[in-house]
């Protein structure tokens, strides 16, 4: 079985000889096991699997893996509840179907309007957030990426604004919050995270309209329908974005891997990740991936 050296677009229609009855869209399910991913047609037994839609008209398809470099795999297929399966974690019974290589998506670092973002800082009032995260049911990662945005968690900060403390609340704002030292880290991180989840229960889990709403105020969000068109708020806004990703990469367990795959060092990742394109009415059976020449 030889993997293949065309586009992706030739496996889906190496996959639509299967003779499936043609959909406006498929699932995917992306399934978890030891830390490793595979994707699959079926949820897989023994694996925690997330259902993903695909749109067979959608102009490419999202990618499914995460951030893990260039590996090989091999799409497997088995029978399953007495129909045919595919995925690409071996499981007992599965038939090797395809051999492929995937240059999925390198980080995205933040572009040169949001200035200087810095890495993260874990060591900085780790014990005030994670209370504050888990009291008011909202996640470390954002209530970090906004200290780190507004103060750089430095208790004694104050804006030219008037925001004050790790958390940069007004006056007006931290008083509603019960804040009686807005310059204490415990009291600040707190009255931060209860307010951010009162943001996001406003705007109906929306982070980026919570996030606007934080530096621009909530009321302006809601004049506005969505993010205000100030500058400020739109780089403010990207910012606490990249500082989410890179304090949720920082604090979570081990970097997943791909089940069943080989690292392939010897393939550079593309600068920019060409889109998957997808032909209409592909195959129900067909997991995406990104294929790239061997």
């Amino acid at each position: 079985m030889r993997r293949p050296t065309a586009t992706a677009a030739s496996i889906l229609a190496l996959c639509a000889a299967l003779a499936c009855a043609p959909a406006q869209a498929r699932t995917v399910y992306r399934c978890v096991r030891n830390n490793t991913v595979s994707l699959s047609t079926a949820p897989e037994p023994g694996s925690k699997c997330e259902a993903k839609q695909i749109d067979d008209n959608a102009v490419q398809t999202p990618n499914l893996w995460g951030e893990m470099g260039v590996f090989s795999g091999t799409l497997y297929e088995r029978e399953q509840d007495g129909r045919l399966v595919y995925g690409t974690r071996k499981l007992p019974g599965a038939r090797e179907f395809l051999r492929f290589t995937v240059a999925t998506p390198p980080g995205e670092p933040a572009h040169e309007g949001l200035g200087k973002v810095g890495r993260p800082q874990l060591d900085r009032h780790a014990r005030l957030f994670k209370a504050a995260a888990k009291k008011h049911k909202v996640e470390d990662a954002w209530l970090r990426a906004i200290a780190h945005a507004e103060s750089l968690f430095d208790e004694k900060a104050v804006s030219p604004k008037g925001a004050q403390g790790v958390m940069q609340l007004m006056p007006e704002t931290a008083k509603e919050q019960g804040v009686i030292d807005p310059f204490s880290p415990a009291e600040s991180i707190d009255a931060g995270a209860r307010y951010f989840t009162s943001l996001l229960k406003r705007f109906k889990g929306d982070a980026a309209l919570a996030i606007a709403a934080y530096n621009a105020g909530p009321g302006v969000v809601t004049r506005y329908d969505g993010v205000p068109p100030y500058a400020e708020t739109r780089a403010y806004l990207e910012k606490v974005q990249a500082l989410y990703h890179a304090y949720k990469a920082a604090l979570s367990p081990p970097p997943q891997r791909p089940a069943d795959a080989v690292a392939r060092p010897d393939i550079a990742p593309p600068a920019q990740p060409a889109p998957t394109q997808v032909p209409p009415k592909a195959s129900q059976n067909a997991p995406a991936a990104t294929p790239k020449p061997a």
